[in-house]
C-alpha cells in the first residue's frame, strides 16, 4: 500500500467547530487518496467518517474498526468496517493501556479496537499520523490509548486543540509529497 494512512480520532464530545474541520480535513485528505482509520465512535470519529462521506465514500479508503459487531450504527457486515478485535490486538492494548486490569471485557475491547486504528488490521502497518482532539491536548480519555501507542511508536500526532489549523494543514501536505513521491 503507497498511500498515506492516519487515524482520525478524538473525543465523543469534540466540539462542533473542531468537529467541523476534521470533516474538512478528511474531504480533502479523501480526495487526496489517504486512507483513514477510525474507530466508529460519536464525535471526532463520526466527523472523520462523514468527511469520507462528502468525498463520495471512495473504495477501499476508509477502515472502521468496531469493539463490537454492532456498535453506533455501524456492522461488521458493511464494507471497510471490522470487528470485534481479537487476542492479538487485545495483548497489544495490554502493554499500552495504564490500567488494564480495572477494564471489563467491552472496555478491553475498545481498547484493543485502538491497536487496529495504530497497526491496521493484520496489526502489522502503521498509520502515517494520528489527526485528533482531546479536552487537554494531551493523552487523555479513550483517545488516549491511541495516542500513547502513537508516541510509542513515533508517529506524529497533530492534535486541534494543541496545533494551529495551518500546522495540520502543512503537514497533512509535506507527508503526502513524502510519502507518494
Amino acid at each position: 500500500m503507497t498511500g498515506v494512512i492516519y487515524a482520525g480520532i478524538g473525543a465523543i464530545k469534540t466540539p462542533l467547530d473542531v468537529r467541523i474541520k476534521m470533516r474538512n480535513a478528511a474531504t480533502a485528505m479523501a480526495k487526496m487518496g489517504f486512507i483513514l482509520r477510525s474507530g466508529g465512535a460519536s464525535g471526532a470519529d463520526t466527523a472523520f467518517s462523514e468527511g469520507y462521506e462528502q468525498a463520495g465514500s471512495p473504495k477501499g479508503l476508509v477502515e472502521i474498526y468496531l469493539p463490537e459487531d454492532r456498535f453506533n450504527g455501524f456492522t461488521t457486515n458493511d464494507e471497510g468496517v471490522y470487528g470485534p478485535p481479537g487476542i492479538s490486538a487485545r495483548k497489544i492494548a495490554k502493554t499500552i493501556h495504564p490500567y488494564w486490569a480495572n477494564l471489563g471485557n467491552l472496555g478491553r475491547d475498545f481498547m484493543a479496537r485502538n491497536a487496529h486504528q495504530i497497526l491496521g488490521l493484520d496489526l502489522k502497518t502503521p498509520c502515517h499520523f494520528v489527526l485528533c482532539w482531546t479536552s487537554d491536548g494531551k493523552a487523555s480519555g479513550g483517545a488516549g490509548q491511541v495516542i500513547r501507542h502513537a508516541n510509542e511508536l513515533g508517529i506524529p500526532v497533530l492534535n486541534f486543540k494543541i496545533n494551529t489549523d495551518d500546522e495540520i494543514s502543512d503537514f497533512i501536505f509535506a507527508i503526502s509529497e513524502r510519502i507518494t513521491s
